[in-house]
């Protein structure tokens, strides 16, 4: 996987962020070239992918460049070192064999997984001691499993009865939509969700309301809809 020459630059925002911002820190002297930055591609990985932090404005004149995982310069945390002289990469305590620096100085990471969540710091240092100091971040996610649908009652009469339907769902972090034949729901004035959509209650229900129902959960990285529950609802008896 080779890193793409001319990426878009994007804004940040975190953990869902577009372009990761940089902090600068200084060695002896800070550098005055264009601000150091990195982005994460893709923004949001799922586990399992390959992810790289792609370094834009690499200073000139480099001696050596290093990868931590954190968010400061820690020797115990170094991933990796390259020695801009010395034709090898020297493993660091936190290098696991996933990891690979390329030459303009961005990190891939391999089969990623949620463990890989978190701020990565690189640091480059230049022949004049210079050093400038770039704090970036991956986000992991697992992907999520096909949610289902549980009903109170699903064979109910108009004007008496209220429904209930739940979500239901072991994964976190995600958003829940609901469908009508295969439609995004149009609440009305008796369709009441609960908190984060998990539940959604008809008070009364009515013909009208028969029929497909869906629920759909996602996250940064994919989604997936429910099966079908099918609301047969019958005229009060007289």
């Amino acid at each position: 996987m080779e890193p793409p020459s001319a990426p878009p630059h994007r804004g940040h925002i975190p953990c869902q962020g577009l372009l990761l911002a940089v902090s600068l820190s200084t060695f002896w002297n800070t550098l005055t070239t264009a601000q150091l930055t990195i982005e994460s591609v893709p923004t949001n990985a799922a586990e399992g992918n390959d992810v790289l932090l792609l370094v834009h404005n690499l200073p000139g004149n480099l001696a050596a460049y290093g990868w931590y995982k954190g968010d400061r310069v820690d020797p115990d945390q170094q991933i990796a070192l390259h020695v801009i002289e010395q034709p090898e990469i020297i493993p660091g305590p936190l290098y696991s064999g996933r990891e690979r620096m390329y030459p303009n100085g961005s990190l891939l990471f391999q089969k990623v997984t949620q463990e890989d969540t978190g701020y990565y710091t690189l640091q480059v240092i230049n022949k004049n001691f210079h050093s400038e100091v770039g704090t970036g971040q991956l986000c992991i996610y697992k992907p999520v499993a096909q949610p289902s649908i549980q009903a109170s009652n699903i064979t109910v009469t108009e004007q008496k009865d209220v429904v209930v339907l739940t979500c239901l769902t072991n994964d976190t972090g995600i958003s829940i939509q609901w469908f009508f034949y295969n439609q995004s729901l149009r609440l009305t004035e008796r369709m009441k969700l609960s908190h984060e959509n998990h539940t959604l209650t008809i008070d009364p229900i009515t013909r009208e309301d028969a029929g497909d129902y869906q629920c759909e959960v996602s996250n940064p990285v994919n989604s997936i809809k429910s099966d079908f529950i099918t609301l047969a609802v019958s005229c009060p008896s007289t």
